[in-house]
């Protein structure tokens, strides 16, 4: 007898083993990635959105089609990672919308599900690409249509979808250039079927199909930690404004100097107003006399760190309840202990913990949006893997003003906060720091996790490659030799700073052997060397 209508519980079945298939293969699906550098994989940003989902459908013993539908899709929203998991979520966000209210289901109300989540998630992707898991899911909805015309029975028009939808996924690799040169299919797509293969074995199974893996989909979000107190070489955090209008270059220079010479972490930014000051130094005396020299102060603040670390009472998030609202916040994404000291020492009021291998999820952004108290709150993904989930929660997001500026690198995320003014109204400031990082060059340096061929260059797992704005283009077998040719190639005759941080795996003095090179070879930009402590990247360059 063949099956014509499914209810809640089957749903609610074929979700959880889709889910389950997909964790089974996620391995498989990372492996199709083409660019070989370590990163939030498809497979996996996939199928944790995907047990998100199953998570909250697998609460529910309702049989209503309807009501498991929208549960899946509040997981999957909330849960999505990376592009490929918002792009998932947003299929299954669709999917729900036109099932909603439905007790139950026959080939003609999928099909019709299905279209409309294939025209949501195109809807949610400003730039679609063809050869993606959005034409893999087209394919999937078009099959669907067809198959709803020639049969009533679910499991053969469910055998239809998945067998065009395989075609399809075939075919990507002629339609993207870079997955016919690695002879690969598309990873999303993949990941898709592998969900609805899934799905469809478990139509006929009598087994009670549980999730293998749990997300805990409303979690905490993982803000920056401070060092612990043994590794804190530089006891105070010092900071302040020098009220000096239109403070010389030579002036800033001598003062950076001055204040790398006596600590770390530095950050000097001049404007036409003033010049704010951020150092961590074992004498804050010494620096603030060095800034009488250059003009008055005001806002100083002089943190003792160690003992800040000892307190077992967090008095800041104490203030932070009786506070009014502020009129701007900031929510970063980053990882490093050094590069989280830049973010805050510049405003950044959240700190998400992550970046490449670690995209986090739209829920960790919605619980670093409620933390903030303010009315206005930006978002600074610096990692192109991490917008769409941005852009996801600024949507779900109700009772603030949500602003995401599109950064993809730790670089862009610094220039966009040096170049925010609060005199000016958001949507000016969103538009002053888009014009920032346009002017920013970001490079980085990390190895090989994967054989493959980009363009012309073959490439070794193990090999050290350089990147530039997102695109590789050194590859070496040492880590000296690759940032310095990053250099070469990001420094033009319009270069003014190069500021170089380097990684945890790096020591300091290497990294000031890269900072002589470029001060050697680039004598008229400024170079500053910093520890950014950010793991996977031995170096990250930036160059303005």
């Amino acid at each position: 007898m063949s099956l014509t209508r499914i209810n809640g519980q089957l749903l609610r079945k074929m979700i959880i083993a889709g889910a389950n298939e997909l964790g089974a293969n996620k391995q498989l699906v990372d492996s199709l990635n083409v660019f070989p550098v370590p990163d939030g994989d498809t497979g996996t940003n996939m199928s944790l959105t995907a047990f998100a989902a199953a998570s909250e459908t697998e609460k529910s013993d309702s049989f209503n089609l309807g009501e498991i539908a929208k549960l899946a899709s509040n997981g999957s929203l909330r849960g999505a990672r990376g592009n490929s998991g918002v792009i998932l979520s947003q299929i299954i966000r669709g999917f729900s919308k036109s099932l909603d209210g439905i007790e139950s289901a026959g080939v003609k109300e999928l099909a019709a599900a299905c279209r409309r989540g294939v025209e949501t998630a195109y809807k949610a992707v400003m730039k679609p690409k063809e050869g993606t898991i959005l034409t893999v899911a087209r394919a999937c909805a078009d099959a669907a249509e067809k198959a709803a015309a020639e049969t009533e029975d679910i499991e053969r028009f469910l055998k239809i979808v998945i067998d065009e939808g395989n075609d399809m996924l075939e075919k990507t690799k002629d339609m993207l250039p870079v997955l016919k040169q690695a002879d690969v299919v598309d990873a999303g797509g993949k990941g898709l079927l592998c969900i609805l293969e899934g799905a469809f074995v478990s139509i006929n199974s009598n087994e009670d199909i549980t999730l293998k893996e749990r997300v805990e989909v409303k979690k905490p979000t993982v803000s920056y930690v401070p060092e612990e107190e043994s590794d804190i070489k530089y006891g105070y955090c010092t900071e302040f404004f020098i009220l000096k209008k239109n403070c010389d270059d030579d002036t800033v220079s001598s003062l950076k100097s001055y204040l790398n010479s006596i600590g770390d972490s530095l950050v000097v930014v001049a404007d036409d107003e003033v010049v704010k000051v951020h150092v961590h130094t074992n004498h804050p005396g010494k620096a603030i006399e060095k800034a009488l020299t250059i003009g008055a102060l005001d806002g100083l603040k002089i943190d003792n760190m160690r003992i800040q670390h000892n307190s077992k009472i967090n008095f800041e998030e104490t203030a932070k309840k009786d506070e009014p609202q502020k009129e701007n916040g900031f929510v970063t994404v980053c990882a490093g202990g050094g590069i989280g000291e830049f973010f805050k020492s510049l405003g950044a009021d959240e700190i998400i913990s992550g970046g490449q291998t670690m995209n986090p999820s739209t829920e960790d952004i919605l619980n670093a949006i409620e933390k903030v108290n303010a009315k206005n709150v930006f978002i600074l993904p610096n990692n192109k893997n991490i917008i769409l989930a941005s852009e996801q929660a600024a949507k779900i997001e109700k009772d603030k003003n949500i602003f995401v500026v599109p950064t993809t690198s730790i670089p862009e995320g610094l220039s966009a906060l040096v170049n925010f003014d609060q005199s000016k109204d958001a949507e000016k400031n969103v538009e002053d720091m888009k014009e920032a990082i346009s002017l920013v060059k970001t490079g980085m340096v990390t190895y090989a996790v994967r054989d493959t061929a980009i363009g012309e260059t073959t490439i070794s797992e193990g090999d050290i490659l350089g990147m530039l704005d997102g695109e590789i283009e050194v590859v070496e077998k040492d880590v000296k030799s690759c940032v310095c040719s990053i250099i070469d190639k990001a420094v033009d005759d319009e270069s003014e700073m190069i500021s170089i941080y380097y990684g945890e795996e790096v020591s300091e003095e290497d990294a000031e052997e890269i900072g002589a090179y470029a001060e050697e070879n680039y004598p008229d930009c400024e170079v500053e060397v910093m520890y950014g402590g950010q793991p996977i990247y031995y170096y990250i360059v930036s160059v303005e």
